[in-house]
């Protein structure tokens, strides 16, 4: 069987003393609450890095902070919020000192803090830049959420930043840590079905309160593209190893005045450099999630495939094996230990980049109603 294997994963994770936590916790139910799903951490290397959330919302309070509850080369060290009302619940909960609270006004102060090693920006995409940018000038190593930026350019100003800074960046795409995902990679990697001929590729959900940031194009940059088009773009490229060359793309709105800034629903066809063709889907109209692959001799699919689990996945001989993990807490953990041994993450401001040279061809495509190249890198 070509698929992981139960044991297989085990292995790869090297549960070591984990393996106690025994086959019974293997199998996790959706629904079940964060806390419950084992995480499986490789061996401690050193001390615990410390991560500073600059921006505490909904997925800092109720994924990143609970993640941090479960890594084992990072922690929760510190909070930059413009709430102050937020922080005494923080504080008392994770148990940060009052010298690591940051203000927005008070953040570029964390340069002279020690126990700061990571600044992870969960802010409105149009503050990703600012941030990660503050972040490199106080010499902090940084996690930006996806997507990178608003554009190109805002990723090269970061990439730059942070090069100058000496300081290592990585983009918050979790589910290169995850290990359904990382079957697909190693899928295309070792061939096992041959080339890969298609990509299908669809994320979306029926958006909520019309009055949120996301549909602001000031702040989010766009609608559903911004948000979960880039998991299809991200997609793509990680089952074919490769970025597209070209594109073409439609936009569709039903509802106008509710998306009168930002994108609703866009369709859109991706060719790359060895044949393959990817054809994809996001909308904030509908809920649907799911990566499939077509190979020279089989196929693999991922449903559900981008969100926070469980993912789930198969191929034509069967069902992949995989437990549910903590996807935060292993990418968090996957960047710490970059940091530790000086190495490169694989989610760098260049993978970031990759994406929004996709993403402004796609607008670009939908402008002109022509297939448009894809800019290089």
């Amino acid at each position: 069987m070509t698929t992981y294997s139960r044991r297989k994963f085990l292995d790869t994770m090297k549960l070591g003393a984990g393996a106690a936590l025994g086959a019974s916790l293997l199998t996790i139910p959706t629904g079940t609450a964060l806390a419950s799903v084992p995480y499986f951490p490789k061996p401690r290397q050193g001390k615990k890095l410390g991560i500073a959330l600059v921006g505490l919302g909904y997925y800092a309070k109720n994924l990143l902070a609970p993640a941090l509850e479960k890594t084992g080369e990072c922690y929760l060290a510190g909070i930059v919020t413009g709430t102050p009302s937020k922080i005494p619940e923080w504080k008392e909960k994770y148990n940060i000192a009052d010298k690591n609270v940051y203000s927005y006004d008070t953040f570029d102060k964390i340069k002279d803090n020690p126990d700061i090693d990571i600044i992870y920006v969960v802010l409105p995409n149009s503050m990703h830049k600012e941030y990660t940018i503050r972040a490199a000038k106080a010499g902090k190593h940084v996690i930006c959420e996806k997507p990178m930026a608003l554009n190109p350019a805002e990723c090269r100003e970061m990439i730059a930043a942070c090069d100058k800074a000496k300081v290592k960046l990585a983009i918050g795409y979790r589910l290169h840590s995850e290990p359904h995902t990382q079957e697909i990679m190693r899928l295309k990697r070792e061939k096992d079905f041959g080339a890969v001929k298609l990509v299908e590729a669809a994320d979306g959900f029926k958006i909520g309160d019309p009055t949120q940031w996301r549909l602001k194009k000031a702040l989010a940059g766009g609608g559903a593209m911004y948000d979960v088009g880039v998991y299809c773009i991200n997609g793509a490229r990680y089952a074919t190893g490769e970025q597209p060359i070209a594109v073409t793309a439609q936009e569709y709105k039903t509802d106008p005045v509710k998306f009168k800034e930002v994108d609703e629903t866009i369709t859109w066809q991706m060719e790359f450099s060895s044949g393959a063709v990817a054809t994809c889907t996001t909308t904030y109209a509908a809920s649907t999630e799911r990566l499939y692959v077509a190979y020279e001799k089989g196929w693999a699919e991922l449903r559900p495939a981008f969100g926070y689990g469980p993912i789930k996945g198969k191929t034509n001989k069967g069902e992949m094996d995989i437990p549910h993990t903590i996807h935060q807490a292993l990418q968090m953990d996957d960047f710490s230990r970059c940091v530790k041994e000086n190495k490169e993450s694989p989610v760098n401001g260049y993978e970031g980049l990759k994406d929004l040279l996709v993403v402004e061809a796609i607008y670009k495509s939908i402008g002109s109603g022509k297939r448009e190249l894809v800019n290089p890198v």
